[in-house]
């Protein structure tokens, strides 16, 4: 039996797109979530053209060589973890963004950062929306790999809501074009979207048309204190009824000190909780709106509230709710979760979290998108207590299974991965999971694309 080797493909790509060295393979193996069964791949493949991807999958395919797309690294749900034997497709090098401003539009290539995008859009007046907090250093490809969400989806959607177009290399090697420049497009079934949160295990994204909007207004902040985080939750669900915000952000009293240990940005440490809250409505509705989320904090009981309509002041209060990531560096070994629930559970999910710290006696802070009931609790401990690493276990399959009782999801943006696949069928059933692996083998049925990801 012949070994397979990347030999063919150094030998029909260009100089420095295969890399196998493992000095440098080894920098390709893992994401953010450190998925402790990585595997060691093959060699690393890095594209600058779409046609070198239809290379590269062509060859996989022929050979049955699973490929492994990435983008930026920053899979939260070892959606990105290199597989034993296969080629990781890093989308790394393929950077180009162009604005078009006659259709309000950014034709992009998937190794563009999200920040990027935001950056060469605002140029012409215009803005690109969807913010997940790592949105300096994640990329497009793998914002749409996984409907990433983030800070702002509270009012303006996510991922998905702004893409028009895409084109996509399939399992076969062939190229395909879905959508374009039109905002409206009712022709044939919806594949476009099917692509959206796919992570990868349907085909390769090489370009993205994505929406623009004419740039955010100026805005104000409110920041509430409360003395535990379920009385925050049920000011979020009071607010929801009355006002639509740009942003509705929690962080409990564990995530507040992580974030201020880290960069200190004078947030009150002794807070059961606080809501960062902001608005972007027009001239004066962005006063009345926010008196009336601040009425909705009193209501339930804020200790404190503080407002400001200085945007640079309040993008410090933001900031300080997106440096909680960054800041569990160095705390120990982390699983990191992102449940969701509908709002008006937010208050049960947050208290079903902290007594399963409790019990387990793990740190697990929750920060949250928590106007769209969005929550990331991140489990904290010791990799070298085997007794710790296994109530953290028991504690990430809990805190999925507690979501899914109160009619929730097991990710709202970070995707399935390899970590969650166990507890898709628990949220979906039976009947519709098959439906998934069907439209999976239709798509790939060699199962080349990013095996074991999501199913």
């Amino acid at each position: 039996m012949s070994v397979i080797t990347a030999a063919p493909l150094i030998s029909a790509l260009p100089d420095g797109v295969v890399l196998t060295d493992p000095a440098t393979v080894e920098n390709y193996r893992y994401d953010w979530s450190s998925d402790p069964d990585a595997g060691v791949p093959l060699a690393v493949v890095r594209p600058t053209t779409a046609d070198q991807v239809q290379t590269v999958v062509g060859w996989c395919g022929e050979n049955r060589v699973p490929i492994v797309p990435r983008g930026a690294g920053t899979s939260l749900s070892g959606g990105s973890s290199a597989v034993d034997g296969g080629i990781v497709l890093s989308m790394e090098r393929m950077r180009a963004i162009e604005i078009d401003t006659t259709t309000r539009v950014a034709v992009v290539e998937p190794g563009a950062f999200n920040a990027e995008v935001k950056a060469a859009a605002a140029k012409h007046g215009l803005w690109y929306p969807p913010d997940p907090s790592s949105f300096e250093i994640c990329s497009i490809g793998g914002n749409i790999a996984t409907n990433a969400g983030g800070l702002c989806c509270v009012k303006y959607g996510v991922t998905t809501d702004y893409v028009l177009g895409l084109d996509v290399v399939l399992a076969d090697g062939s190229l395909i074009t879905l959508g374009g420049k039109r905002i409206k497009d009712v022709a044939g079934l919806s594949l476009l979207k099917l692509f959206v949160g796919s992570e990868g295990t349907l085909g390769i994204i090489t370009r993205a048309i994505l929406r623009l909007v004419p740039a955010q207004p100026p805005k104000a902040t409110l920041v509430a204190s409360f003395p535990d985080p379920e009385s925050a939750a049920r000011a979020v669900v009071q607010l929801g009824l009355v006002a639509r915000p740009s942003m509705v952000e929690l962080m409990d009293r564990a995530s507040i000190n992580i974030a201020e240990d880290f960069r200190s940005m004078g947030l009150d440490r002794d807070a059961g909780a606080l809501l960062v809250v902001q608005s972007d409505a027009p001239g004066a509705a962005c006063s009345a709106e926010i008196a009336l989320v601040e009425q909705a904090c009193s209501d339930q009981g804020a200790i404190e509230c503080f407002s400001t309509d200085d945007p640079e002041e309040g993008e410090m209060f933001a900031e300080a709710r997106r440096s909680f990531f960054p800041a569990m560096e160095g705390l120990g070994a982390k699983m990191f979760e992102d449940v969701g629930v509908p709002v008006p559970q937010l208050p049960a999910l947050l208290a079903g979290i902290e007594e399963i710290a409790r019990v387990r006696q793990l740190l697990i802070p929750v920060v949250a998108h928590a106007g769209d009931g969005n929550t990331h609790p991140t489990i904290v401990f010791d990799p070298a207590d085997a007794d710790a690493r296994d109530r953290a276990g028991l504690a990430f399959t809990e805190i999925m299974e507690l979501a899914i009782s109160l009619g929730g999801t097991i990710t709202g943006e970070h995707g399935i991965g390899r970590l969650k696949k166990e507890l898709l069928p628990h949220q979906l059933g039976a009947r519709v999971t098959e439906l998934n692996r069907e439209v999976k083998q239709l798509f790939d049925p060699a199962g080349i694309l990013n095996p074991g990801a999501i199913l």
